[in-house]
């Protein structure tokens, strides 16, 4: 099956759109730019919306999620949004107690002890997905040409909040499960890959134009236990959406030494952190996919000569790839200056326009001399 006619990236709405474009390795009009957690803490809009609303109750009600979705578009003129919600939705919607609690993160009532615990997991039901597309549906329609990111969190980062109960430093919990109790392990993790496919499927079937999954956690393992333990949890989770033929982008901190194995599960572009320069991860990789970042969020707040020499470097190393949207290298922080983040898009949007008539300015050259 794939995405229907009227579905944004096959009716002209996205489909050649400057992030699609270099998301598949094409040369966009203008590099894309966009940041992660760029809906949220950091807008002064988001927090009224979000007024008296708790987190999770934001991201399912369906015109709530789409206002804050498209808050960020409006504001900073960003080339994509990113669909407001969190990794913990899917649970959230199967029946799992889950709750994200102020200052600590989600917290789960009953965490994974054994396999009778993961065979007592209620399935995430289709139709609970309502909301979601509810959501997209209305920020699609608002969207226009821009296009909407979908985002699922990958299935070992799901699986070590439900196996620790909470957010954990070192995730000993999990990765201990792995090696102890490999049964369960696995069983949690088919059981956390088909939510989290399940989950993205309904964003990209409603309007979505591309998919993230998002591993927060994978920076914590060795590549030996990526690959072993978690690479066919996540390849299964993107299984469920493959098909649909939208692009497909994976994205984990700390992950400098699993960037090909993460590759490897099967997506379109690689995500980097800012702890590797882009260059360089273009190396790993081959020199054959498509890069996302990695703006250090560190230097949001250093002054803007300073910020703006390391933009133009992630911009200068980001070429080297087979196509290159700047995101910062790990998520918006809650103190960030939008003025800050809204400089920087005219900044990369604005190196693109000089490039562009720098190279026309050279053709010109060129042509007159032949003419001679």
């Amino acid at each position: 099956m794939t995405l229907q006619p009227s579905h944004p990236l096959n009716d002209g709405r996205t489909g050649d759109s400057p992030l699609i474009a270099a998301y598949r390795g094409r040369t966009p009009s203008r590099t894309p730019i966009w940041f992660m957690r760029q809906a949220g803490r950091s807008l002064p809009e988001y927090r009224k919306a979000r007024e008296g609303v708790s987190m999770l109750d934001s991201c399912l009600r369906p015109e709530l999620a789409s206002e804050i979705t498209l808050q960020p578009v409006r504001r900073h003129d960003v080339d994509a949004a990113i669909f407001f919600s969190d990794i913990v939705i899917p649970l959230k919607l199967a029946g799992v107690g889950v709750d994200i609690v102020p200052g600590v993160g989600p917290v789960l009532e009953r965490p994974i002890r054994s396999l009778a615990d993961v065979q007592a997991l209620p399935e995430l039901d289709n139709q609970a997905l309502e909301p979601i597309r509810a959501a997209v549906a209305l920020t699609v329609a608002e969207l226009g040409n821009t296009p909407l990111i979908g985002f699922a969190g990958a299935p070992f980062t799901l699986a070590a909040y439900m196996v620790e109960g909470k957010p954990s430093r070192d995730h000993l919990g999990p990765r201990r499960m792995m090696h102890a109790d490999p049964q369960t392990w696995q069983a949690l993790a088919q059981w956390a890959a088909d939510a989290s496919g399940k989950f993205l499927r309904a964003q990209l079937e409603s309007g979505a134009s591309a998919g993230q999954l998002f591993d927060s956690w994978a920076g914590s393992l060795g590549l030996a236990d990526y690959q072993q333990h978690v690479a066919p949890a996540s390849t299964r989770a993107l299984d469920h959406v493959r098909e649909l033929g939208a692009p497909l982008i994976h994205f984990g901190t700390g992950t400098s030494e699993l960037l090909v194995a993460m590759r490897d599960v099967g997506v379109d572009v690689v995500g980097v952190d800012y702890r590797l320069p882009l260059d360089e991860a273009n190396r790993r990789l081959g020199g054959s996919s498509p890069l996302q970042g990695n703006i250090d969020p560190a230097l949001l707040d250093a002054p803007w000569p300073v910020l703006r020499d390391h933009v133009l470097d992630v911009l200068r190393r980001g070429r080297t790839a087979p196509g290159h949207v700047v995101n910062l290298g790990h998520g918006v922080p809650p103190d960030a200056d939008p003025a800050v983040l809204s400089r920087i898009v005219e900044l990369v949007h604005g190196e693109n326009d000089l490039a562009s008539s720098t190279q026309s300015a050279q053709t010109a050259e060129e042509q007159e001399s032949s003419d001679d």
